[in-house]
């Protein structure tokens, strides 16, 4: 602490203006996210059956009841993951309806950054911490700086 100056961290929120191309971008990425968890659930499912057939392979008896509670448990963590899964998706999906909502010039809030910022004694730390970057297609328009 020199001269009485303190560096702390900060969050900075990032605001973008909507334009035809945030939306298109916002879209693509929605999109590809949602395609990338249908992937994730057929991989979840293909690797659930592989692992229970072979459980059933190994076995002398598959209708062995410890093969059957085998089988059971990863069927209940399959339904488990498959479950998280479908949630994401679901939320990928509203996600993807509220940007096609959004309209041309709304401001929405994108994202946080981090960064630092010096204090000392006498500062208005509820001013020093709000800062926000205002971007219109990736260039930024306005700081709004709370020092």
């Amino acid at each position: 602490m020199a001269n009485g100056m303190l560096t702390i961290k900060r969050t900075i929120t990032v605001r973008a203006v909507v334009t035809p191309r945030w939306k298109e971008e916002a879209e693509r990425e929605l999109s590809s996210a949602v395609s990338n968890s249908d992937g994730q659930l057929a991989q979840l499912e293909q690797e659930g059956q592989q692992l229970i057939d072979e459980i059933r392979r190994q076995s002398a008896n598959p209708l062995d009841p410890r093969v059957q509670q085998q089988v059971i448990g990863v069927q209940e963590q399959v339904a488990t993951k498959r479950a998280e899964l479908e949630e994401q998706k679901r939320q990928l999906l509203e996600q993807q309806r509220q940007v096609r909502e959004l309209a041309m010039e709304e401001v929405v809030e994108q994202g946080q950054l981090e960064s630092f910022c010096q204090v000392a004694v006498g500062d208005n730390l509820v001013q020093k911490l709000q800062a926000s970057l205002l971007v219109r297609d990736g260039v930024i328009e306005a700081i709004e700086d709370g020092l």
